[in-house]
């Protein structure tokens, strides 16, 4: 094993044994984890300046790039095999509005305010805006993540109205793979690639999808047919086993030309409302995974951005910011329109849209492709990722309590 090789296994393990940790404390301080994970990773000197020579990086762009997609793979696979249709039909069809038309409203209307922007002379971005990149923002920030929501809310366990929490959970869980098609569709758009007009392009994206969920159905299908009746026989083989049929499903559908990430998403939803499955069983064997793809994903941002690009990028950032609460507000308001949910119960589903995996690997994606603006994203949606955290988040117990939410579990 070379000195080089030695080194980078170290450095890592120690990274990662750090943040979990830190993840750990935030836990016991009520502070989200990702937010300390993040911090460990950007105040991590990305150059080996311990090797003798030129100092290479720990962790170059495109590696960062394909840590970040399989970790979104193990990430949106454990988000299907937590989603149980029979458990969340209470709020299944305001969670699907919000998730689906929510967030694809949320993305139009951001993509529409950052070209407004690009109007305003703020020596920001070194290129001009176009719609591609627009676009790309818009679907960026779209998705939630409720694993940083429900961290945040320990302290409120089992004091708040069940049905909120299932509608905050439902949501994240569905909202992910629009964020993902809307993605490629901006970054097809901004790499010229050749479909004859930009109706051929769309319906090439939406090819590559469709194709991706139908080969995630039809994979889920497979994979419950394989693991019905051997979960518990399987024992310590199981999370290989399902590992396995996971990383063949994924493969495959890229190779066939399918969104790999897609069919992720449906094998893990068809596995979890199989009745011939033993889906904690399932659960425990890849929260694990998902857990570590999670820890991986916010220290590979990290040490892909300089804390100077990050301040370079506040202004745009802070605006964002401010127009995502904006549009979330309105969305959730129109969205939850006779749904059963109260004034104060839908002010908090506003402001619980939270922001942490998703758009953390998208960043890193639209960073490690051609796209001219690509640079850009990964210190933009740190930028947003912390506001989020450091001030949205932290607002959200106190904000439970005075809208007397704990109270009416």
């Amino acid at each position: 094993m070379s000195s080089t090789l030695a080194l980078f296994l170290a450095v890592f393990g120690a990274l990662l044994l750090v943040a979990v940790l830190l993840d750990d404390i935030a836990a016991r301080i009520r502070v989200p984890g990702i937010l300390l994970v993040l911090l460990l990773g950007l105040l991590t000197d990305n150059p080996a300046e311990v090797i003798p020579g030129q100092a290479p990086p720990l962790l170059s762009l495109s590696h960062a790039d394909q840590i970040a997609q399989v970790a979104l793979v193990l990430v949106l696979f454990f988000g299907g095999l937590t989603t149980n249709w029979r458990e969340l039909r209470p709020v299944l069809q305001p969670a699907l509005r919000l998730a689906t038309l929510g967030s694809l409203v949320t993305a139009l209307l951001l993509t529409v305010l950052v070209l407004a922007l690009g109007s305003v002379p703020l020596p920001v971005f070194a290129i001009p805006l176009s719609l591609p990149l627009a676009l790309f923002v818009g679907a960026m920030v779209c998705s939630t993540d409720a694993s940083a929501v429900i961290a945040l809310l320990r302290p409120l366990q089992n004091h708040l109205p069940r049905r909120l929490i299932d509608l905050i959970e439902t949501e994240s869980a569905f909202n992910d793979p629009v964020a993902v098609v809307l993605a490629g569709l901006a970054l097809a758009m901004a790499s010229g690639q050749d479909t004859g007009s930009p109706a051929g392009l769309v319906a090439a994206v939406l090819r590559q999808f469709l194709l991706g969920a139908l080969l995630g159905f039809l994979g889920g299908s497979l994979a419950r047919q394989l693991l019905a009746g051997r979960t518990a026989a399987a024992g310590p083989l199981l999370p290989v086993l399902s590992l396995a049929v996971l990383l063949l499903l994924v493969g495959s559908t890229q190779l066939l030309g399918g969104s790999g990430l897609l069919a992720a998403y449906i094998a893990g939803l068809v596995l979890a409302n199989a009745g011939d499955c033993d889906r904690p069983v399932l659960e425990e064997a890849h929260a694990g995974f998902a857990k570590m793809a999670e820890l991986m994903l916010f220290l590979c941002m990290g040490l892909v951005v300089q804390p100077e690009d990050v301040v370079r990028e506040v202004v745009w950032a802070v605006l964002l910011f401010a127009a995502m609460l904006l549009v979330r507000w309105l969305m959730v308001q129109l969205l939850l329109l006779k749904s059963g949910f109260d004034p104060s119960a839908k002010l908090f589903v506003a402001c619980s849209g939270l922001r942490g995996a998703v758009p953390i690997a998208l960043a890193i994606q639209a960073a490690a492709s051609p796209v001219p603006w690509g640079g850009w994203m990964p210190p933009l949606a740190l930028g947003v990722v912390l506001l989020g955290l450091g001030l949205q988040g932290l607002a959200l117990v106190p904000m439970a309590r005075r809208l007397g939410l704990s109270e009416r579990a």
